[in-house]
Order: structure tokens, then sequence, then C-alpha cells
């Protein structure tokens, strides 16, 4: 009787164990340090080349082995990259056609200029629903439903 409990906290613990370390890696974004970096099929030099992937994409962590990162896109697509490869500078991605950059976190600030699909910006900072961003051409404020992450 006392082996079947025993067993079975050992199995919820088990069981909560992998969920914590499942949950610490959800919303684990890492962006690509350099142009030209490859986003395999597998944890391993040898597998595919899917992408090259321009310097500051932004990635989500999906799983981990060993050096390599299991990562998601803005468009879900999946793959693995060497850990070397990213850092955690925060970037984001125009998720929609065509947006507006504004000088200000407001829809009433003047528009500074536009972003299109998969351009990349540094996140600068947040103001609720307004990311801060900065380009080498064009610095201002995007609404946040229209990038990734």
């Amino acid at each position: 009787m006392k082996f079947r409990k025993i067993r079975k906290s050992i199995s919820l613990t088990v069981l909560a164990s992998a969920f914590v370390m499942t949950s610490a890696l959800a919303g684990e974004y890492m962006s690509v340090v350099k142009d030209g970096i490859n986003l395999r099929s597998g944890p391993d030099t040898k597998k595919e080349v899917l992408y090259q992937l321009p310097a500051g994409y932004p990635l989500e962590v999906v799983e981990r082995k060993g050096q390599w990162l299991k990562v998601s896109d803005f468009e879900g697509d999946k793959g693995w990259i060497q850990e070397s490869m990213v850092n955690k500078t925060p970037h984001v991605i125009v998720k929609v056609k065509e947006c507006k950059v504004r000088s200000g976190p407001s829809n009433k600030d003047k528009v500074v200029g536009s972003g299109a699909k998969e351009v990349i910006f540094t996140k600068v900072d947040q103001k609720g629903d307004w990311i801060k961003i900065s380009h080498p051409d064009l610095n201002g404020w995007i609404q946040k439903d229209l990038v990734w992450p």
C-alpha cells in the first residue's frame, strides 16, 4: 500500500517537472546574431539547411538539445539552430502587408514612416500596446499586434 503511494507521488513529481521545464521555454525569444545563419532540419551541422536567416530575425525557443535550439518563427515554421548563433537582443518582425510607424505611442501621433511584411526592427521599449522600434533608416512606434512577437 505504501509503495503505491510513493510511486504515484514520484510519477506526479516527474510530470510536474516536465510541465515546468516546458513552460519555462514557452515565450523565450531569441534573435539571430548575423546574416546568413542556417536553420536546419535537425540538431546537427550535417542536417539539411531549411533556410538562411537574416540578422535580428526573431525566433521562439521550443526545445533545447545540447548546444542546439529547436525554434519556431512568426509563420510557425520550425527548425534547429546552434545556440551560439542567437542572442537575447529583442527584435520584432512585421507580420502584416504594411504598417505605419508613428512618432509616439498613439494613433494620433504623426506617421514618420512605414514597415512592410518581414521587415525586422530592434525593439527598444514598450508602452501598453505600442512597441518603440529602431531601424537604420527609421525610429518610431508601431502597434504591437502588427509585429511578432
